[in-house]
């Protein structure tokens, strides 16, 4: 990257694979989630370095309940650690942490450490680090379209001065840019009922390694990538294509 103007302000990531990740080395695919939360500690600090705006990761989906019940709860104590060790990190780097998805059914400790941890971290002003957990982006949009629905039946909004600025400002992600690139590992090419709203002009990455195997080296190769692509928002091409 030689421009830091090039550089997106928001990276969305689906951090996928790292079951089979495990599986093709005749290993737990719990292993391979142990694994998945280093690479975590290593996107996080490149992106804070690099003074990436936002950073949003797929933690855990309103789907991902249908796993069986061991890798669930596996889940969700790797989540508790994580936010567990990584607090004080988080906060000497000035990282603010999001959260957004359902509280209900997290476990409670997981929700306590949640509340703990976007309370210690609310004033920073460095990277918004966004975990999305037991979230799915169609509830997203219905919870949205609810409250919206209750604010004009109580004539706090007027249903005919709705915008899509309105829309934003009742999702989860209300205040954050839209994502300029979306990043998903071990080459799915889905985007999973992730942020289905705030997709809209992102750019599509599908690098082919899973998630405990992308490093470093391979977020510069996508901004890269990134810094490469013509965005033309329905426009003209940036770069001096068509």
């Amino acid at each position: 990257m030689n421009a830091s103007e090039a550089l997106p302000r928001h990276i969305a990531v689906i951090m996928d694979g790292n079951g089979r990740w495990a599986t093709q080395r005749h290993l737990p695919r719990t292993v391979g989630h142990h694994e998945g939360v280093q690479r975590v500690r290593e996107i996080v600090k490149a992106c804070s370095e690099m003074e990436i705006e936002a950073l949003t990761l797929f933690v855990f989906s309103t789907e991902n309940w249908s796993r069986p019940s061991l890798e669930v709860k596996t889940l969700m104590r790797f989540l508790s650690v994580y936010l567990g060790r990584e607090v004080a990190s988080l906060h000497k780097r000035n990282i603010r942490v999001k959260f957004i998805g359902r509280k209900d059914p997290l476990p409670k400790y997981v929700i306590e450490k949640i509340a703990r941890i976007e309370q210690k971290t609310r004033d920073n002003t460095g990277l918004t680090l966004v975990l999305a957990v037991n979230y799915g982006s169609r509830r997203e949009i219905v919870d949205g379209i609810k409250n919206i629905v209750k604010d004009c039946a109580a004539g706090r909004l007027d249903a005919d001065e709705v915008t899509e600025e309105t829309v934003d400002s009742y999702l989860y992600t209300a205040g954050l840019p839209d994502p300029d690139l979306l990043i998903r590992t071990s080459g799915e090419q889905r985007i999973s009922n992730f942020l289905l709203w705030q997709l809209s002009y992102a750019e599509l990455y599908f690098p082919e390694k899973y998630w405990p195997d992308f490093k470093k080296a391979d977020l510069l190769e996508a901004l890269e990538v990134y810094a490469n692509r013509g965005r033309r928002f329905g426009g003209i091409d940036t770069k001096g294509g068509k």
